[in-house]
């Protein structure tokens, strides 16, 4: 069994990492009924003898003691981390796994990456070093965090610059957190193009995930509870209605709801490397057949059921209707419709009591409504858990390499334009120490390099492949 070890940033990163921990919790206890520490356990937690003080040694074998998560904990604001240290989950994690700070960082990707990034270098890598110390093989690193704010955009895209340096061998998997374009934070383009830059140059797999879809999802949740269609009820003291056990609650404060989806994308995600399947995929796997060129390795995700955890009482939905929602609109992770796009490779993720013959003969169903890039027309990878999440039978999770996250890059780059002409709030990233106005034209110039690769495909699509030109050898 490999390991993975989980760094959350900022204040959504750390949001969406304690909904995560907490769903991965409920999963494992499901199965694990008679409390023993297991391979399935150990992938993203430790089992620690806390009798012989904090730093007691791991246990491998027998009765669960003390679990503590595979994480990092940073956040240069201690409100959320503190909220999460006072909640349920404070036994999960103890102080060596946290690095936090007072000030914040002012929604500045400067201070972010660069204030901060040299000021907690050191703490980081020993934290990290740690981490991977306690593993046995250890495969992958997440990165949850946010694009729009300081921290999330500036240190964590810092993180992924160090772990790329420390651990070149070990894959970078990044959750990022996209802004609306009704943001409340007027410098959210600046920090989610400057981050982009590093993203596009150091991360090995991106699932880029936008705030707005994940509104919208949750208002259907919403909606369908409210209108009691299929008999939908939401249980009590539920997750989709946080604590107040209210669906009202979902107006009002529909992050938690939010960060559920997200969260619940990472436990589908890593179900494979948690869980025993007929068809395991490994975390590299997912890399190696959905990323064909460096720079497009942006996944578009899309999960069905959206809700976690028998929240919701609807009926299970059939299995080629789960299939034929995975490639719908409404279940896209971003604002986006792959099915009207070009494809370089898809990955599909199912848990529960699913044959193959299931998948194959959807995937069939499906493969003429669907446009591949035509040197890769067999692009499909599958998996099969066969751990259902809790209180479903089945669900699927479909990763795919797709054109369709261009528009979200080309409004992305809209909205940096609008403020750079002006050069509005520009001094404030000019005063940081390093920072200078040709990280702007850069970072711009990296993404639109890359939206530009995206039209090469489009442009090419149905087409005969476009070799590039060879070298002619005089002779």
């Amino acid at each position: 069994m490999t390991q993975s070890v989980v760094v959350q940033v900022g204040q959504c990163g750390n949001q969406v990492g304690c909904r995560f921990w907490d769903l991965a919790l409920r999963e494992h206890a499901a199965v694990n009924k008679k409390g023993i520490y297991d391979e399935a356990l150990s992938s993203f937690f430790r089992n620690v003898d806390t009798r012989s003080g904090d730093n007691g040694p791991d246990i491998y074998k027998g009765k669960i003691c003390s679990l503590k998560a595979r994480a990092l904990l940073i956040d240069m604001e201690e409100g959320v981390v503190n909220e999460i240290l006072q909640g349920p989950l404070r036994d999960v994690f103890d102080s060596k796994q946290l690095i936090t700070d007072v000030s914040g960082s002012g929604n500045n990707w400067a201070v972010g990456h660069k204030v901060y990034g040299c000021q907690y270098r050191e703490n980081i890598v020993e934290k990290l070093r740690k981490a991977a110390e306690h593993c046995d093989c250890l495969q992958c690193f997440f990165i949850i965090h946010s694009m729009g704010g300081g921290t999330g955009s500036g240190l964590g895209t810092f993180v992924l610059n160090l772990l790329e340096e420390e651990f070149p061998e070990v894959y970078r998997f990044v959750t990022s957190v996209y802004p609306s374009g009704e943001d409340d934070v007027i410098t959210s383009p600046y920090n989610s193009v400057l981050a982009m830059k590093e993203l596009n140059e150091h991360a090995d797999c991106v699932l880029p995930i936008e705030n707005e879809s994940l509104f919208e999802i949750v208002n259907k949740i919403h909606q369908m509870i409210n209108s009691g269609k299929l008999g939908s009820t939401v249980k009590q003291n539920s997750l989709v209605t946080s604590s107040a056990g209210s669906a009202k609650i979902l107006q009002e404060k529909p992050f938690d709801a939010m960060n559920n989806i997200v969260a619940n994308l990472l436990l589908n995600l890593t179900s494979s490397a948690r869980f025993e399947g007929s068809l395991n995929m490994d975390l590299n796997e997912i890399s190696m057949n959905l990323v064909p060129f460096p720079r497009l390795h942006y996944l578009v995700s899309s999960l069905t059921p959206l809700y976690t955890l028998a929240d919701v009482n609807v009926p299970s939905r059939r299995l080629d209707q789960m299939f034929s929602d995975a490639f719908s609109r409404d279940h896209q992770l971003i604002q986006a419709d792959p099915k009207h796009s070009l494809y370089l490779a898809c990955a599909l993720l199912v848990r529960g009591n699913v044959q193959v013959s299931d998948m194959r003969r959807n995937i069939e169903r499906l493969k003429p409504s669907l446009h591949f890039v035509s040197w890769n027309q067999e692009g499909w990878k599958t998996g099969l858990c066969s751990v259902p999440p809790v209180g479903h039978s089945h669900s699927l999770l479909a990763l795919a390499n797709n054109t369709c996250v261009k528009p979200t890059f080309i409004e992305l780059k809209d909205r940096f334009m609008k403020l750079y002409k002006k050069k509005a709030h520009l001094h404030h990233y000019l005063q940081i120490d390093g920072m200078e106005q040709s990280c702007f034209s850069e970072a711009i110039s990296s993404l639109s390099d890359l939206i530009e690769e995206y039209n090469e495909l489009d442009a090419a699509r149905g087409g005969p492949r476009i070799d590039p030109s060879r070298l002619k050898i005089a002779v």
